[in-house]
């Protein structure tokens, strides 16, 4: 079933990558409950769920200070990156906005708007077989204030060329709405995967 888009006239699509585009919640967090298992920690699905569209070195620090440990950020991230692109061939890309990139691509241009890194973005859009009907990335590291801050969706925008009040934004979050808003654009909610 397609999305139902607010009204207007919209000159621009910015899109969220996990699931937004692609279905790819379920694998992150096998991905994280592998690599934190290491190191004798877990993260429950409803707190991971919760802290969607939080940047990666965050939940670390933030899962050290609850329980005690001293997990080393950075290796426990590229180990979480690691086993999320080896469980890439099993992603699907969420229906209701596939369809929207289908129909639209090529009317409006497309960014992607994330808190993941390059790497992923582009392996999860790879594996879905959409990686060219996007003309801009805006990844981790590609700014300095993570969602909720508007800073990202603004420099989608910017390098489209196209006015943030004229960007229409598909996120899945409720951190990514609230950056959507802040930036002064409308936006589309995806329901949560285990409601689809």
């Amino acid at each position: 079933m397609i999305l139902p888009l607010p009204a207007g006239e919209y000159r621009a699509y910015l899109f969220d990558c996990d699931g937004t585009i692609a279905d790819s919640m379920p694998l992150h967090h096998v991905a994280w409950q592998q690599a934190l298992q290491d190191w004798g920690c877990e993260l429950p699905e409803d707190l991971f769920y919760a802290w969607g569209g939080r940047p990666v070195a965050d939940i670390i620090v933030d899962l050290n200070d609850q329980h005690g440990l001293a997990m080393p950020v950075e290796v426990v991230a590229r180990r979480r990156e690691d086993l999320y692109l080896e469980l890439l061939p099993k992603v699907t890309a969420v229906p209701g906005v596939l369809e929207h990139i289908v129909e639209s691509h090529r009317r409006v241009p497309f960014a992607v708007v994330s808190g993941s890194t390059r790497e992923s973005v582009t392996a999860s859009l790879g594996a879905l077989g959409l990686l060219d009907r996007f003309d801009v990335f805006v990844c981790a590291g590609d700014y300095a204030r993570a969602k909720p801050d508007p800073e990202a969706f603004l420099r989608a925008a910017e390098l489209l060329g196209v006015a943030p009040q004229d960007c229409l934004v598909f996120e899945d979050t409720d951190m990514g709405i609230q950056a959507a808003t802040a930036a002064g654009m409308a936006s589309v909610r995806v329901p949560d995967p285990r409601l689809r």
